[in-house]
């Protein structure tokens, strides 16, 4: 049979994808020395997945700064010792063929809190490793998070530098790829919506200037990185609260960034505001990226209960989407791609050769 779409190469300036099978960024809260290194869990975790031969990989969020981490068990990449960690790693995904994504990212007013699984909710206090929270404005996420700081201008300017230098200690330590966070309600976010940013200056107000931190951190990593370096940006394309971001901006600003330096666009949803009602279904995010697709002509991926293979499959060859991500059934599957090319009766010609063995009957 000819090659499905979703196993079809595709190159993003000087990176060529040899699917479009991906897996989504997906917090571990695994850093037990809380000093955001890397551990044998990250390598361990993200290895599974270039054992099965997705296209690209990347790492769950990534904190330009110690203040940024959403936890104190979350990664980083703000140290030295932290990028020399990584680098392994990459090697790793590199020597199964698959591409490494960094997604570099700052909490904001949802940082310091406990990891899932523990007894507490909310922001960690002080005596428990906690640390002050920031935000465009003094609001809080909800009634168990701590009130955040606005950020000042030479704040704000400090936090574009961390971002340039994270940029820089990812690219040293290999990645392929760079994906800015601004979805999720964390601090990129925080700006973008005019639920979470009431500031009265250049970064607050309209949404020139709501997306301004935005543009300014893809110019600076942009710059910093040159140009083979694909850089992506993660949106939430809806807040799904009533005065919140929207889709339509979305798709504005997702060309201004264009624009800025960035080349691809991962959209998501939700996570500014707690308590909404977002209606859960099979694919449920992938209007939003083919909306954003068609109106800014940019390339995007999908992301969202993807779950089959046949259901990834049409996502990219009716053109909704030019590759998709996948995270709860990665997890349930690292080695979901193989899988799917049988599902696809394609005979995947990259299986790993110590599980050839494994291959279905008819493959």
């Amino acid at each position: 049979m000819s090659t499905p779409a979703l196993f079809t190469p595709l190159t993003i300036r000087s990176v060529t994808f040899r699917n479009r099978l991906w897996v989504s960024p997906m917090c571990e809260y695994s850093v037990e020395k809380h000093d955001g290194v890397p551990t044998t869990w990250h390598l361990v975790h993200l290895g599974a997945f270039a054992q099965g031969r997705s296209g690209l990989i990347i790492t769950e969020a990534a904190s330009v700064n110690p203040e940024g981490r959403i936890s104190p068990e979350d990664v980083g990449i703000y140290t030295d010792e932290q990028r020399d960690a990584w680098a392994p790693i990459v090697d790793f995904l590199h020597s199964q063929g698959s591409a490494a994504g960094m997604q570099l990212a700052h909490a904001g007013r949802k940082a310091s809190t406990w990891r899932p699984w523990a007894d507490a909710h909310g922001t960690v206090d002080a005596e428990d490793g906690g640390w002050p929270t920031v935000g465009p404005s003094a609001i809080a996420f909800s009634d168990n998070y701590a009130t955040p700081e606005a950020l000042d201008l030479d704040e704000i300017e400090s936090l574009v530098a961390d971002f340039v230098s994270a940029a820089r200690r990812a690219v040293d330590a290999g990645f392929d790829v760079l994906e800015l966070h601004a979805a999720h309600g964390y601090l990129i976010h925080q700006f973008l919506s005019p639920l979470s940013n009431q500031r009265g200056d250049q970064y607050g107000g309209n949404l020139e200037n709501r997306s301004r931190l935005l543009l300014e951190i893809v110019g600076a990593v942009r710059a910093e990185i040159g140009e083979g370096v694909p850089l992506f940006v993660r949106f939430s394309a809806t807040d799904w609260a009533e005065g919140g971001w929207t889709k339509e901006q979305t798709a504005i600003v997702s060309g201004w960034a264009r624009d800025a330096g960035a080349d691809f666009f991962d959209i998501s949803s939700g996570g500014l505001v707690g308590g909404v009602t977002i209606p859960l279904s099979p694919g449920y995010q992938v209007p939003f990226a083919d909306f954003v697709k068609r109106e800014s002509g940019v390339e995007v991926n999908a992301v969202g209960l993807i779950t089959e293979a046949h259901q990834a499959e049409q996502i990219v060859a009716s053109g909704q989407a030019d590759a998709v991500m996948v995270a709860r059934e990665a997890l349930r599957d690292p080695h979901f791609p193989l899988r799917a090319a049988h599902e696809l009766g394609y005979d995947l010609p990259y299986w790993p050769d110590q599980y050839v063995r494994a291959k279905w009957p008819s493959d």
